[in-house]
């Protein structure tokens, strides 16, 4: 049995699209707590792998034996590191941080089966629009709606904050929180 170590609605949406059979279970860790064990030095794409392998061993400590599957997103602009934000206005403080350059969107993903542990992470570059006067409304607008409140770096390309996107280099899909190419072939992986 696959079990996703995770509640994201994306999350669950893409895997379905893969038509594969699953349950989800939140892995209750606390990612807070996580961080600070973790030297002060640690980049991104190391913290994106380190939480995707504390919630998966989480869940697979419940059920030995199923196939464990987790992930962690970030977005990362200049060494900074922007995960959810905690409230509107630092969803609305965000996006105008990203406003006008190219960041990096990183999301670490674990699958474990018993011993078997497969730990990776993917990179895509997504380029914000410029600060102007429409850029200026659409951040407002966005934020104020509160859908950012769930997404690393407060915007979701899925969604309306599509509108704030130039380009994106790399994976639509890791954008979103599940790189599903990679995903798949790890899971094919452990047969």
């Amino acid at each position: 049995m696959l079990i996703l170590a995770s509640h994201s609605p994306r999350r669950k949406e893409l895997l379905s699209m893969l038509g594969l059979t699953f349950t989800a279970e939140d892995s209750a860790v606390d990612e807070v707590a996580l961080r600070r064990s973790l030297p002060a030095d640690v980049s991104p794409e190391e913290l994106v792998e380190a939480l995707a392998l504390a919630k998966a061993r989480a869940v697979a400590s419940r059920h030995p034996g199923d196939e464990i599957l987790a992930a962690d997103t970030l977005v990362v602009l200049a060494g900074r590191i922007y995960g959810k934000p905690k409230d509107k206005a630092e969803a609305a403080r965000f996006l105008h941080e990203l406003a006008g350059h190219t960041h990096t969107v990183v999301s670490g993903v674990a699958v474990l089966r018993g011993k078997q542990e497969k730990v990776f992470h993917v990179k895509s570059q997504v380029e914000f629009y410029p600060l102007d006067a429409t850029m200026e409304t659409l951040i407002s607008d966005y934020a104020e709606g509160g859908s950012s409140l769930d997404k690393a770096g407060a915007y979701g390309i899925q969604d309306a904050g599509a509108l704030l996107i130039r380009g994106i280099q790399g994976d639509f899909y890791n954008v979103m929180g599940l790189p599903l190419a990679e995903v798949w072939r790890a899971l094919q992986a452990f047969g």
